[in-house]
């Protein structure tokens, strides 16, 4: 566990992080990357160092988005009625919500973020929705979000879950162990849960390497994992077809559909991998 992560293993449902407005955050660096308003002058100076080496990162960004709409939609197109999207950020285009309640209107979602400025700008555009709630608790420590009082009224362990951990995994260096924290929220969603995750990749191309070199100098953290490493999170869940992909060519549960190839896509379409896996 980090040195000041701000957790106390005593943390649960009473965790509150550490918020230091002098240094760039990653829901407000992502929010500035996308061009958004909620964040500070030190995350644009963050994004700006990001796109020194990454000139499209509003695109790669998107990316991720697709990444995440694509994952969102097919689960939901299974049933999946209840989401658990750890490692939210700030709202910005087609929501889990937005995605999930568009396949079932009745899909309820509860977002976590460490960032409480996600908690209250989040609280405020989610005011009127009665199924999505938004809850400050911390992915390094799985207690302060399976004994948060808002996540148990709005998620329901004993049904499946869609568990989303996108976008968030290359934050945390592999020393961390993250699977650890990823093995416990497995262990409290019920057989026929999903687990969605997004990453940065290292497949061998430079602009892989640039993403990783100015996230970890904007950020401090931000490594990229090679796809046999990204399927480690999964902690031995099979994966849905086509396993680890590109957002732009993957397609859950299409194997067979026609895709571009990989040297055909853009440099920013070449730095996100996205999986999806079923608990049996």
């Amino acid at each position: 566990m980090a040195e000041n992560d701000g957790i106390t293993p005593e943390a649960t449902a009473d965790y509150v992080p550490d918020f230091d407005i002098s240094k760039p955050s990653i829901a407000r660096v992502y929010d500035a990357t996308l061009g958004g308003k909620d964040n500070f002058a030190v995350d644009r100076e963050g994004a700006a160092m990001i796109a020194k080496y990454v000139p499209k990162i509003r695109e790669a960004s998107l990316d991720n988005r697709l990444g995440l709409i694509k994952g969102v939609r097919y689960v939901a197109q299974q049933g999946i009625d209840q989401f658990l999207d750890i490692g939210a950020g700030l709202p910005t285009m087609e929501n889990t919500h937005q995605v999930a309640q568009a396949v079932n209107p009745n899909a309820k979602v509860c977002y976590v973020d460490n960032d409480p400025i996600v908690l209250s700008h989040g609280r405020a555009l989610l005011a009127d929705n009665e199924s999505t709630v938004i809850v400050t608790a911390d992915l390094r420590h799985p207690p302060s979000i399976l004994n948060h009082p808002d996540v148990n009224k709005m998620i329901d362990f004993d049904r499946p879950v869609g568990l989303m951990i996108v976008g968030l995994m290359m934050h945390f260096h592999p020393d961390e162990e993250p699977g650890n924290w990823i093995r416990a929220l497995l262990e409290a969603c019920p057989s026929g849960s999903y687990l969605h995750i997004t990453d940065f990749a290292d497949t061998g191309y430079p602009e892989q390497k640039a993403m990783e070199t100015s996230c970890i100098q904007a950020l401090g953290n931000g490594w990229a994992r090679t796809p046999e490493e990204i399927e480690a999170h999964f902690q031995g869940l099979p994966l849905v077809p086509p396993g680890l992909e590109f957002p732009t060519r993957w397609f859950p549960g299409e194997p067979d559909r026609e895709v571009p190839a990989v040297e055909d896509l853009e440099p920013h379409q070449r730095i996100i991998m996205a999986g999806l896996a079923y608990k049996e």
